[in-house]
C-alpha cells in the first residue's frame, strides 16, 4: 500500500468501525420495527415485478431509495446550519436507519439482476474488497478497544464504584 494513502485508509476504516458500531447498537431496534412489516410479502412482489425487468431498468429500481432519501440529507444540512442540531443529528441517525434498511432490502431483491451487468459486478466486487480491507485494518484497534473495555469492566468491580461514589460525595460536600 502506498505509504500516503495509508491515513485514508485508517480514517475510512475508523469510520467503518464507528459505524458498525452504531449498527450493533440500533440492529435491535429496526429488527423490531421490520417485524411489523410484512417483508416476506412485499420481498415477494417486488420480486414478481422485477423479473420482466431488464437489468437497466433494475438498476432504476435500485436507484429510486437514493432519490427519495436524497432531500432528506438536504433537510439535515439547512438543520445543522440554522443551529438546530438536536433536530439535525435526530433525522440524521432516522435517515441513517431507514435508508440503510430500505437500501439492503432494494438491494437483495435487485441483487442478481444488477450483477448481470458487468460494471456493477466489478463496482460490486470492489466495494466488498474495500470492506474486507477496512476490516483487516480496523482489526488491530477493534481488539486493542476490547481489550481496554475487558480491563475497565475488571476495575470496575463494586468496590471500584464504591470507592467512586464516595470520592464524588466528598468533594461535592467540601
Amino acid at each position: 500500500m502506498r505509504r500516503w494513502l495509508r491515513p485514508l485508509w485508517v480514517l475510512l476504516a475508523l469510520i467503518f468501525l464507528l459505524e458498525a458500531w452504531l449498527w450493533e447498537r440500533v440492529a435491535p431496534v429496526i429488527a423490531r420495527v421490520v417485524a411489523l412489516i410484512p417483508l416476506p410479502r412485499l420481498k415477494r412482489w417486488l420480486a414478481g415485478c422485477i423479473a420482466y425487468l431488464s437489468p437497466g431498468a433494475t438498476l432504476i429500481v435500485f436507484a429510486v431509495p437514493f432519490i427519495v432519501l436524497a432531500p432528506v440529507g438536504l433537510l439535515e444540512g439547512w438543520l445543522l446550519a440554522h443551529k438546530y442540531f438536536i433536530a439535525a443529528t435526530a433525522l440524521l441517525v432516522a435517515h441513517k436507519v431507514v435508508g440503510v434498511g430500505l437500501i439492503a432490502f432494494v438491494f437483495d431483491v435487485t441483487r442478481d439482476k444488477l450483477l448481470l451487468m458487468p460494471w456493477f459486478r466489478g463496482l460490486y466486487e470492489f466495494v466488498i474488497d474495500l470492506r474486507a480491507r477496512a476490516l483487516a485494518l480496523v482489526a488491530p484497534f477493534r481488539r486493542a478497544i476490547r481489550q481496554w473495555m475487558a480491563r475497565l469492566r475488571r476495575r470496575a468491580s463494586s468496590g471500584f464504584v464504591s470507592r467512586l461514589r464516595r470520592r464524588m460525595h466528598a468533594s461535592r460536600s467540601s
